[in-house]
């Protein structure tokens, strides 16, 4: 583990073992026996046979992968890419972000992308994009909810999403936003 881990990531690791009794080190061992080389073949296993939850599944599925490729760059490097340089001040949005998220559910997934970073449950239901130097963009799947002064269509923002909601400082993540993110996290279910 390097200091760059991001808090989100640090947490699930930390309740990892105590919630299954096992360290992520053990998990991957666990990982590694079942002869299975495929991304999702390896979440399946872990769920379907040691019950775990999906973030929880995911994670080891990336690290145990990441452990034998020696090549995949750690989802923390690619936060930290993404937060680097004159985007370096919007760490904290995203952090508070992430505090938020990581309290919707275990089955939640934080999965950085080399721009972005997904949020999934059984599908996604949200990202996070440092799209300026001074704006995070949170991407919302609320299918049928309407378009707000706040919560606009997301246009050509990204398909993948029917919302965005633009943020300039940390405070912003609040109730509303926290509101939308669970309603959309609940769709995801």
């Amino acid at each position: 583990m390097t200091d760059k881990v991001d808090e989100a990531t640090r947490s699930m690791i930390e309740n990892l073992q105590a919630k299954t009794g096992k360290s992520l080190e053990q998990w991957i061992r666990v990982a590694k026996g079942a002869g299975k080389e495929k991304h999702g073949e390896i979440v399946q296993f872990l769920k379907s046979e040691h019950g775990l939850g999906h973030g929880y599944a995911n994670l080891v599925a990336q690290r145990y992968l990441q452990s034998q490729s020696g090549g995949a760059p750690a989802d923390e490097d690619l936060v930290g890419a993404q937060y680097a340089g004159a985007k370096a001040g919007l760490k904290p949005i995203y952090d508070a972000l992430i505090e938020a998220v990581k309290k919707l559910g275990s089955d939640l997934e934080v999965s950085p992308k080399k721009t972005y970073v997904s949020l999934r449950r059984k599908k996604q239901f949200a990202l996070i994009q440092a799209s300026t130097k001074d704006r995070v963009d949170v991407g919302i799947n609320l299918k049928g909810h309407p378009a707000t002064l706040r919560l606009l269509a997301s246009g050509s923002f990204n398909s993948m999403v029917s919302h965005r909601v633009m943020l300039g400082r940390k405070t912003e993540v609040d109730a509303e936003l926290k509101g939308w993110l669970k309603a959309a996290f609940d769709q995801a279910g």
